[in-house]
């Protein structure tokens, strides 16, 4: 996929896709659905044998994969199954599933709680909508210019030049917004994009490569489709003609979700119910995590960062240590190099007594200079060629040595590498950053089978499976720093934006890219705080610092350092002053964390998820919600000036306590040491003492802050439980009565401009 301008020379990735044919002119018209008959009705649907323009019989069905959702099918054998299923099982359709089925001559309805499927049988045609009526979405039946040429593929299958692709096509409506289709760099509304469904080392994060693809978009319109697949599909989101949604899959079959809203939070939450729910993070992982950077270290520099940390009063949990720890030209073997490292246990439990975890750089390849290629290659452990010799790939675009890729399709493979990071984990690792991951060349083959195209897609699953696993058989807990991620990822709890340059555009790219990741169901994400590439100046440091204290996780990584003391005095105070504000926050952070792994909802999430009837909550793409009650504009320019659309309601300004009503535009200038922030009017905010550590256990004593005191309910929740609090306005008092372990010792009035607060507080227990 070409994706540089003309006169730039056009770089080839070793793991690129495969390009999909295009007919010559002339060539006959796509392979479409004419009609069906019906061959059978189950408790979860129906079954059906259709024809096509091209005199195929395909087999169909149209059932219930779990309430409120319905799954269409369609290919030449009734038992097929997408083709990465040989790798894993990625969609989990509810076994107890049922569905109403109504016949009304060649009139169908199949209906699975407030969603209903009408088709048509003679000639074939396709609705959804919901259980009022209002229709949702239907098949395109085809788009032909004026010369009679198909523009767009419906429902159907077609072959060209040997290769077999299943598509459909669906109508836009003319205000219709679409988001997600994971980690999008480009404008959050994806109306006008084509997309394909293929994780790229995208060596940036402004472009239309992502590292992350989940092949599910959510409409404006209240429903959502999850396409399962782990093929190279591409998404034509009204690029073709903006009046369809197009899908092409080169598998082995079409098959696909449609789920219900009305709320893009109601689709997230059926979406988890297929695929799985989202990991939470220990709560010390929503602490900073500081880098040092891809530059070399030494036990001796990550000890020195250490005690400048603590002794400069930043906030931080997690040091993690990038490529340097292992050797040069042998990554990523998992062996310490020992002279830059000469005693990594003892500075292992050095940092320990110094509050840090230690994150640990990895990726699944392995350079052939390293001492263990020859015993892994022998033992058939990495993705070879066709001809049988081991897959050479220059995954690292010529900068550092070729390297073998461990096949995780091979169990022995999978605990060979895994037995090498449970050693790490018992030395006292905390957890592995899982780089890369997109390299898998279209032509290597697998152990069990796969070609590269099928694995390719599925392999960073795989990976980051095995990863997960073995940190969870060692620590008791899910997690894993990941840059790629598929088709229910979000069961890997840390997820980052990658390779992101040192400018405010780059900025608000990966906050673009956040927002649509958010949308995809993955709700614990964070990026390079700094960017990643150069060196950031002063003011785009201080802003970038502020975006992360106040995203979902916070990472401060680089090409060079991103150590906060290492930039301006003004700069390394204001990075101070937000990360102090995020751990002054952190029992309402963890509490909504806690609601996201539950939900599926996204921690930092587009206006859209709240709002979905607002049509500039669609269009709001660069700022959020962080939980239900705090909403973030990062400043994403030089000259600190925010336009931020407020949504419907009143917030109030954090900083100075005026009251603003939503629905509209507000202009604001912010000085280095601030950033746009509003708290709902009426909001309960838990917070504690600013710290530099989070501790393991539960919270210490809370406060929780009143803005605007007014009558408010809670939900506050620790690793002891939930705690439910209750906030009732009478008169000239604000009554407030918890229940629940949770230590609130104090009540907080937030004066609000033009509003009386209550004199008096009342806490009971």
């Amino acid at each position: 996929m070409l994706y540089r301008p003309p006169m730039v020379p056009h770089e080839r990735f070793v793991a690129d896709p495969p390009e999909l044919p295009v007919p010559a002119p002339g060539h006959s018209s796509p392979g479409t659905v004419t009609r069906a008959d019906l061959l059978d009705i189950t408790d979860q649907g129906i079954h059906l044998k259709a024809a096509t323009t091209t005199g195929e019989t395909l087999t169909a069905s149209i059932t219930a994969s779990a309430p409120g959702v319905i799954r269409v099918r369609l290919s030449a054998q009734p038992d097929a199954a997408p083709r990465a299923t040989r790798a894993l099982t990625m969609v989990h359709p509810h076994p107890d599933a049922t569905a109403d089925v109504t016949i009304n001559d060649d009139h169908i309805v199949i209906a699975s709680g407030p969603l209903h499927a009408h088709l048509t049988l003679d000639p074939w045609h396709l609705r959804f909508t919901d259980d009022t009526g209002r229709l949702l979405t239907e098949q395109d039946r085809g788009h032909v210019d004026i010369s009679g040429r198909c523009r767009t593929l419906p429902f159907g299958r077609s072959t060209v030049d040997g290769v077999t692709a299943y598509h459909d096509s669906f109508t836009l409506a003319s205000d219709e917004r679409l988001g997600g289709l994971g980690e999008r760099f480009t404008p959050f509304d994806l109306r006008g994009r084509r997309v394909r469904m293929w994780n790229f080392d995208a060596f940036g994060a402004e472009s239309d490569r992502a590292y992350k693809n989940v092949p599910l978009y959510i409409s404006s319109r209240g429903y959502g489709l999850l396409l399962h697949t782990g093929s190279p599909a591409e998404f034509d989101m009204g690029q073709s003609t903006h009046s369809s949604v197009q899908l092409l899959v080169p598998d082995d079959i079409l098959d696909y979700h449609v789920i219900a809203g009305p709320s893009p939070r109601d689709i997230l939450d059926r979406y988890n119910q297929l695929t799985c729910r989202p990991a939470l993070p220990p709560k010390w992982a929503f602490g900073t995590w500081i880098s040092s950077g891809f530059i070399h270290d030494t036990q001796q520099r990550v000890m020195e960062r250490a005690r400048t940390i603590r002794e400069r009063g930043i906030p931080c949990d997690v040091l993690h240590l990038d490529c340097y720890w292992q050797a040069e030209g042998h990554w990523s073997d998992l062996d310490w190099d020992r002279n830059a490292f000469p005693n990594p246990e003892q500075m292992l439990a050095d940092l320990a007594d110094l509050g840090f975890r230690v994150c640990l750089w990895i990726n699944p390849y392995i350079s052939h200079l390293s001492p263990h290629f020859e015993k892994a290659a022998k033992h058939g452990y990495f993705l070879r060629r066709t001809t049988g010799e081991v897959y050479l790939a220059d995954a690292w675009h010529g900068s550092h040595p070729p390297v073998g890729i461990v096949d995780f399709t091979n169990p022995e493979a999978t605990e060979w590498y895994t037995a090498r990071l449970r050693t790490l984990l018992q030395q006292g690792v905390a957890v592995f950053k899982t780089d890369f991951g997109e390299g898998v060349p279209a032509d290597a083959v697998a152990a069990n089978g796969m070609t590269g195209t099928d694995l390719h897609n599925v392999y960073t699953l795989l990976f980051n499976d095995a990863v997960a696993q073995v940190t969870r058989d060692v620590k008791g807990y899910d997690l894993v720093w990941a840059r790629s991620s598929y088709l229910g990822g979000q069961r890997h709890s840390a997820q980052w934006s990658g390779d992101s340059q040192c400018t405010f555009p780059a900025m608000a790219a990966t906050l673009r890219g956040g927002l649509s990741h958010g949308l995809s169901g993955v709700p614990f994400w964070s990026h390079d705080a700094g960017g990643f590439n150069g060196t950031p100046d002063t003011v785009l440091y201080a802003r970038w610092a502020q975006f992360g204290a106040f995203s979902p996780l916070v990472r401060f990584h680089g090409t060079t350092t991103r150590e906060p003391w290492r930039f301006a005095p003004e700069a390394e105070d204001a990075a101070r002053e937000a990360l102090h504000l995020r751990y002054r926050l952190m029992p309402y952070l963890y509490s909504a964390a806690a609601v996201a792994a539950r939900t599926g909802t996204p921690l930092m999430r587009a206006l859209c998820v709240d709002y979905p009837d607002d049509p500039l909550a669609w269009q709001a793409e660069l700022e959020y919600l962080l939980g239900p009650d705090l909403l973030v504009a990062p400043v994403c320019g030089p000259e600190g000036i925010r336009n931020v659309y407020l949504p419907p309601g009143h917030w109030v300004d954090y900083w100075s306590g005026r009251l603003h009503d939503g629905g509209r535009t507000v202009k604001l200038h912010s000085p280095l040491n601030r950033f746009p922030l509003f708290v709902r009017l009426g909001a309960l905010i838990p917070v504690v003492e600013a710290t530099t550590t989070i501790p393991d256990g539960p919270f210490p004593p809370i406060t929780l802050v009143s803005w605007g005191g007014q009558g408010r309910r809670t939900v506050l929740t620790d690793v002891d439980g939930d705690t439910v609090v209750t906030a009732v306005r009478e008169g000239d008092t604000l009554r407030v009565t918890v229940d629940g372990p949770a230590p609130i010792t104090g009540v907080d009035i937030v004066p609000v401009h033009g509003l009386t607060p209550p004199t008096h507080v009342e806490l009971h227990r």
